[in-house]
C-alpha cells in the first residue's frame, strides 16, 4: 500500500520514516512538481510506503496558479498511491479558528473554476463525478481518531474557499467568502481534491491556519507570519501523519474507489 503525502518541504521528515529513494515521472500532462521522495514507515513486515511530493517544487519556486496540478495526481497514481493526505497552509475566516489552528477539513468552495485546467476528462469521454462530500469520509474518520489516540486538539470540520492568487483577497473578499460559508481560505486544496477523485484516489485534507485572512486582524499580511506558524504547528503535523499513516488499514471501504461508477455519459 502507497500513500501519496503532498504538502511542503521537511514534512517527509516523519519520525521512523526512512526515505529509500527518489523517483522521477513523466505524465501525459507534463512534469510534476518535483521527484517524489519515496520511503517507508511501521513494523518491519507492517511498513507503509509513502510517496512525497512538495506541491511548490523543491525549493518552492511554484506559484499557486503555476501549479501542474494534473500530472502531481496523475504521478502519484501511476506510483500506486490508493491515498493521498494532502497538507496545506490557510488564512483563518472563522473567529473560532485563529493562527495555529489544525483543520481536518470536509468541505471546499472552488474561486478558481475556469483559471486552472481542473479535469482529465476534458476531450474524448465526458465524465461528472459526484462531489457532494470532496474529502473521503473513512480517511477523515480514521484522522480524527489517530488525532484523538495522540491528544492533538484538531478542528474535525472546515470549509475551504480555493482562490486563484497568487495575490492575497481583498478585505470585502474575505467577508463575502465568510458570507457564503468559509471558514478557511487558501490557493491550492483545488483541483487537487476533484482530480483525485476521477482517479478514484481518496483524499484528505489537512489545513493549518497560519493567519487571520484580510481585515480580520488589523495588522499587514505578510509571508513572515505563515512561514512561521507553520513551523511552530509542523511537528504536530508530522506526529498526526505519522499515526495516521502506521494504523491506516489496508482495504478501502468507502465510495471513492468506485468514483467513476456511473459517472460517464
Amino acid at each position: 500500500m502507497l500513500i501519496g503525502l503532498i504538502g511542503g518541504s521537511g514534512l517527509y521528515e516523519i519520525d521512523g520514516l526512512e526515505i529509500k529513494k527518489e523517483v522521477s515521472v513523466s505524465t501525459p500532462y507534463g512534469e510534476p512538481s518535483a521527484v517524489y521522495k519515496i520511503g517507508t514507515i511501521g513494523d518491519k513486515g507492517d511498513e507503509k510506503e509513502i510517496a512525497f511530493l512538495p506541491r511548490h517544487g523543491a525549493h518552492h519556486s511554484i506559484p499557486p496558479h503555476k501549479i501542474n496540478y494534473r500530472a502531481n495526481i496523475w504521478g502519484l497514481k501511476q506510483l500506486g498511491a490508493e491515498r493521498i493526505i494532502s497538507v496545506s497552509a490557510s488564512g483563518g475566516i472563522n473567529k473560532e479558528m485563529p493562527p495555529g489552528t489544525i483543520i481536518l477539513l470536509d468541505q471546499m468552495i472552488d474561486m478558481t473554476y475556469g483559471a486552472r485546467v481542473s479535469t482529465f476528462y476534458d476531450s474524448e469521454k465526458v465524465v461528472h463525478i459526484d462531489f457532494t462530500n470532496p474529502y473521503c469520509p473513512e480517511m477523515r474518520d480514521f484522522i480524527i481518531r489517530s488525532a484523538q489516540n495522540i491528544g492533538l486538539k484538531i478542528k474535525e470540520t472546515g470549509t475551504y474557499i480555493c482562490v486563484n492568487g497568487p495575490r492575497l483577497e481583498t478585505a470585502k473578499e474575505i467577508q463575502f467568502f465568510s458570507m457564503i460559508g468559509a471558514d478557511v481560505v487558501g490557493m491550492t486544496a483545488m483541483p487537487e481534491a476533484s482530480l483525485a477523485r476521477e482517479l478514484e484516489i481518496c483524499m484528505s485534507g489537512i489545513s493549518v491556519v497560519t493567519n487571520h485572512a484580510a481585515g480580520i486582524s488589523k495588522y499587514k499580511l505578510t509571508t513572515t507570519e505563515v512561514v512561521e506558524t507553520m513551523r511552530l504547528s509542523t511537528d504536530k503535523i508530522k506526529s498526526l501523519l505519522k499515526e495516521t499513516i502506521i494504523h491506516m488499514p489496508r482495504l478501502r471501504t468507502c465510495p471513492c474507489k468506485n468514483a467513476l461508477m456511473d459517472a460517464g455519459m
